[in-house]
């Protein structure tokens, strides 16, 4: 697997001052056994013995493309002490490795320690570090491991999230201490701590019955806004130290609504305030559209026209919740016209919690304004029915006179009564004559 190896050289200039600089240097992670032939004998080789811990078990059968290897010095500050397993005329170099899979299924972190000739000095500093051929070939073991399954968490609001972190030594029984802690805005939260040599544990969040089997992975009960930031896993055994990081972001999806139903009916030249309101998102940015076309250009794939984008649009200000999200709503102001009835107004929301954007749209029916004249005619035509009803009623309710009109088919005259005092009374015939009913004859003109 090809890596990058981060080595140190010191210049000593004419005055005796150290300038110590940083380089570069490409190298090679091969998995074997003590003796084996470096694949690239032209690069600096780390053969990884085979050993507990197993390094080439946990990064499996991945493609080497798709894995980041980094490979530098470790500095024990000086601090000499016999590894487990180390032979008494031995002196250990140490290599810090990261391996982080491109796609983000997972983060490795170790130590590496090389078996060696004690330097001059007895001191391992970037001063007297022992010097690295270019076809140099380090036989090496890996004396520390971490791994997290989860490097980058993505939660909404109110879920249970757990960042995996697991690790395992090459002896048993170490004295290790691990650590949680959160960094965000520069600021750091210590979560939890627990050292095996002591027994002292501080904050929740770990299953100490998990601790043995090398389980340190950490819990969020509910996930909030403030949980948003990178958190460390940490674990130490005296010299050595190794950190994973592991980000989470929070990510709320906004709920988008507008102040219009599905139909909006207006009278032409009539103004209206609409509204598109995003509601309770993060992080902060949101993105509005507001387009319009005809109801139709969505299923109409060929010859459509493309939908225009409406220039005329105002923001609120962000409206800070109690959650700690956000709200925000784009408007403008539509002046009915018919040219515009039937199109169809759609607004669209983009933010980076959503696959798709959310879209909400209406369809403007503008009609045309009623006539004053006809609406006056209407409005006089019912006063002087409803007059003319009430007159009839007061007649009939009093008992007054009453004209009844009676069309003889046999004589074509036509004979008016009277009736007085009474109710109606059939009077329809010429026969019919008593002392209720008085009879006057009038020639028929039509």
């Amino acid at each position: 697997m090809p890596c990058t190896f981060s080595d140190y050289i010191v210049l000593i200039d004419n005055k005796g001052a150290r300038d110590v600089q940083l380089l570069q240097r490409p190298s090679i992670l091969q998995f074997g056994k003590f003796g084996d032939s470096a694949v690239n004998p032209r690069a600096v080789t780390f053969l990884v013995n085979d050993s507990k811990p197993n390094l080439q078990r946990h990064v499996g059968d991945i493609e080497v493309d798709l894995v980041n290897c980094d490979i530098r010095r470790f500095n024990t500050d000086s601090v000499h002490l016999k590894w487990p397993g180390q032979k008494s005329n031995e002196y250990n170099s140490w290599f810090a490795i990261t391996l982080t899979h491109s796609n983000g299924l997972f983060t490795i972190s170790g130590i590496l320690r090389h078996p060696s000739e004690p330097p001059p000095s007895g001191q391992q500093d970037v001063s007297n570090w022992p010097a690295i051929e270019d076809t140099q070939t380090l036989n090496t073991k890996v004396a520390m491991i971490m791994k997290t399954q989860t490097p980058m968490v993505t939660s909404g609001l109110g879920f249970q999230k757990k960042l995996h972190c697991q690790f395992a030594i090459d002896h048993k029984k170490p004295n290790v201490s691990v650590q949680w802690y959160q960094q965000y805005h520069g600021e750091r939260r210590n979560l939890f701590s627990h050292a095996t040599h002591s027994g002292q544990r501080e904050g929740r969040g770990v299953e100490l019955i998990n601790l043995a089997g090398g389980d340190l992975s950490y819990t969020l009960p509910f996930t909030e806004v403030k949980h948003a930031g990178t958190y460390v896993c940490s674990v130490s055994v005296f010299p050595l130290s190794s950190t994973l990081d592991i980000g989470l972001q929070i990510q709320e999806s906004p709920r988008v609504s507008i102040s219009v139903g599905p139909k909006l009916t207006l009278q032409d030249g009539e103004m209206v305030k609409v509204v598109c309101e995003a509601e309770n998102y993060y992080p902060l940015d949101v993105h509005f559209a507001w387009h319009m076309h005809e109801p139709a250009s969505s299923s109409q794939r060929v010859g459509a026209p493309l939908p225009k984008e409406l220039n005329n649009i105002l923001l609120s200000s962000h409206k800070n919740n109690m959650d700690k999200t956000y709200s925000l709503s784009a408007f403008f102001y539509l002046e009915a016209s018919q040219r515009h009835s039937g199109r169809q107004f759609t607004c669209t929301v983009s933010h980076q919690s959503l696959r798709i954007p959310i879209k909400k749209s209406f369809v403007l029916i503008v009609e045309e304004p009623s006539s004053w004249l006809f609406t006056l005619t209407v409005c006089s035509l019912l006063v002087l029915l409803l007059y003319v009803l009430y007159v009839l009623l007061r007649y009939l309710h009093q008992g007054e006179y009453y004209l009844l009109s009676c069309l003889l088919h046999h004589h074509k005259s036509i004979y008016v009564y009277e009736l007085k005092d009474i109710k109606m009374t059939h009077c329809f015939s010429p026969q019919l004559e008593n002392t209720h009913c008085r009879k006057s004859h009038t020639d028929c003109t039509s």
